[in-house]
């Protein structure tokens, strides 16, 4: 089953919907050229000087450059965008906050093979999650054109629906082509891989993920974010990096500061978090257990 293809004047909710379905879909030209000509001029340096994978899983002719947010403004707009972080609140729904999880450029090299077929989400040491629940949303925006030639990611349309564990061969995927500008957007839960590049080209992704709040952060923002360019950004996007309490009272600083306080000393808050938002949200997830379990 092909990927569903939606426009950039689709909803949140129409996304949202979509990836409860199936897992994935791409939304087409969210961005134009100029916009990923800048982020590839701002991180050129950086992935020229980034070294290739250590191990099959990585890949041995892929590089991944990480610290976006740090080395170019044009994709701290990515992380930014209205239309993915609202998808992402919806799908992330039934918690008190997300957060940034991992910003990085896959660049898949010329003679590449397939990555294995896995779940972003077994990242949390194999902890088997609720089928339905999901903890990370995901995105990978095409820097250039994904086919099935260069290395476009493969996914298992609706294997966000399957038992957690399996071992699926790639031969059972299907590659996510979009053209450059284009977003594929997916869930932690879905099963799907990095492609094999038989091209002459390098096929270069910009993967942005988030998750919820109370899981660690795969890519560590306090460190990958140098202090004096922290104190820079924005206060939503230093919120969103992790400088915010996790829930009602995860990530505060020795007094029960507001860990924003540490680089912005002038958006500092009183006390811990929204303790009657964590209610409300323990509340519905307690009605949607019994429910189910009824």
């Amino acid at each position: 089953m092909p990927v569903q293809h939606l426009s950039a004047s689709a909803t949140p909710q129409a996304i949202a919907e979509a990836l409860g379905r199936d897992g994935a879909c791409v939304i087409d030209a969210l961005v134009d050229d100029t916009t990923m000509d800048r982020a590839f001029n701002e991180l050129r340096p950086h992935m020229e000087a980034t070294e290739a994978g250590k191990d099959e899983f990585s890949g041995r002719n892929t590089r991944r450059t990480g610290a976006l947010v740090a080395r170019s403004e044009t994709c701290r707009e990515f992380v930014m965008n209205p239309l993915i972080l609202g998808t992402v609140k919806e799908v992330l729904s039934g918690g008190t906050n997300f957060q940034l999880h991992l910003t990085q450029i896959i660049a898949i090299g010329p003679e590449s093979d397939a990555q294995q077929v896995h779940r972003d989400q077994w990242a949390y040491d194999f902890f088997p999650f609720p089928k339905g629940y999901e903890v990370q949303c995901n995105t990978i925006w095409a820097m250039s054109d994904f086919t099935e030639e260069n290395g476009a990611t493969r996914v298992v349309v609706g294997s966000n629906q399957l038992d957690d564990g399996l071992e699926i061969p790639v031969s059972d995927t299907e590659p996510a082509e979009m053209t450059r500008g284009s977003v594929l957007v997916y869930t932690g839960s879905l099963y799907h891989g990095g492609g094999a590049n038989r091209s002459d080209h390098t096929r270069y992704g910009v993967n942005i993920t988030y998750n919820r709040a109370w899981l660690r952060q795969e890519e560590n923002q306090y460190l990958s974010v140098p202090r004096e360019v922290a104190r820079e950004l924005p206060k939503e996007m230093l919120r969103l990096m992790g400088y915010a309490r996790g829930a009602y009272a995860l990530g505060y600083v020795d007094d029960l500061r507001d860990p924003i306080e540490v680089v912005r000393p002038d958006l500092a808050a009183d006390g811990l978090g929204d303790l009657d938002e964590a209610q409300l949200q323990a509340q519905a997830q307690l009605e949607k257990l019994r429910r189910e379990s009824a």
